[in-house]
């Protein structure tokens, strides 16, 4: 499914100010900070690569349906369905490392994917990700059931985007991220960063924009009667 364009920009100062669900289930490396780059020389791919489990500790990485056992790091594909790591070279969305799914023409689709333990109060699941400018479809899904998400707020180098997962709440499951194939374009990549399970629920557009705008107008009043 398409991610539904719709940007809430004070979201994320709720987020911010309470309420942030800090456990994370059993669920581990969601920031992708435990990476620990062990080059392997002439890897699998004729390059210099990391074991996955070095890479992406707790994920398993799927181009189409074939699990990998290595990836790249800083070396995307050209046009290939991929996964690589962003380690410290200035293309991570924050801190150390980001992951980048590439979405090519190669396979199916290039994913992340970790079985864990939802938080029994999680209400939202949020990512933070940089898609290309012609970025195509990601899915985001639980149990395989995808998960319909939308824009929240920007940040300086991403998006921040929510999905409902409260149906899921409390139960083992199994969470990925697929950039698919995209046969109209060169590529489809984007850049996935700080996935974190929240126990604020995501807000309906439509309230949440009306709520924004009466603050916005009771504000207005307030400066008006002072000025």
């Amino acid at each position: 499914m398409r991610v539904c364009k719709i940007v809430i920009p004070l979201w994320i100062s709720v987020i911010s100010a309470t309420f942030l669900a800090r456990a994370q289930g059993t669920f581990q490396n969601l920031d992708f900070e435990s990476s620990r780059i062990i080059p392997i020389v002439n890897g699998d791919y004729g390059q210099t690569t990391i074991a996955v489990t070095n890479a992406l500790p707790g994920w398993a990485v799927f181009i189409g349906s074939n699990q990998v056992s290595q990836i790249t790091y800083n070396d995307p594909a050209l046009g290939s369905t991929w996964v690589t790591l962003w380690a410290t070279n200035g293309q991570q969305i924050s801190r150390n490392y980001s992951v980048l799914l590439q979405g090519g023409l190669t396979a199916s689709s290039a994913s992340i994917s970790q079985t864990g333990l939802i938080p029994v109060l999680a209400e939202s699941l949020l990512f933070e990700a940089q898609p290309q400018a012609d970025a195509g479809t990601l899915e985001v899904s639980l149990r395989g059931v995808n998960l319909p998400f939308f824009a929240l707020s920007s940040g300086a180098n991403y998006t921040l985007y929510g999905a409902d997962i409260s149906a899921f709440a409390g139960q083992t499951e199994q969470l990925t991220f697929s950039a698919l194939v995209e046969v109209s374009s060169y590529g489809n990549d984007w850049n996935i960063d700080n996935i974190q399970f929240s126990n604020l629920p995501i807000p309906e557009p439509g309230v949440f924009s009306l709520s924004v705008l009466g603050a916005l107008l009771l504000g207005w009043r307030v400066l008006r009667r002072r000025g």
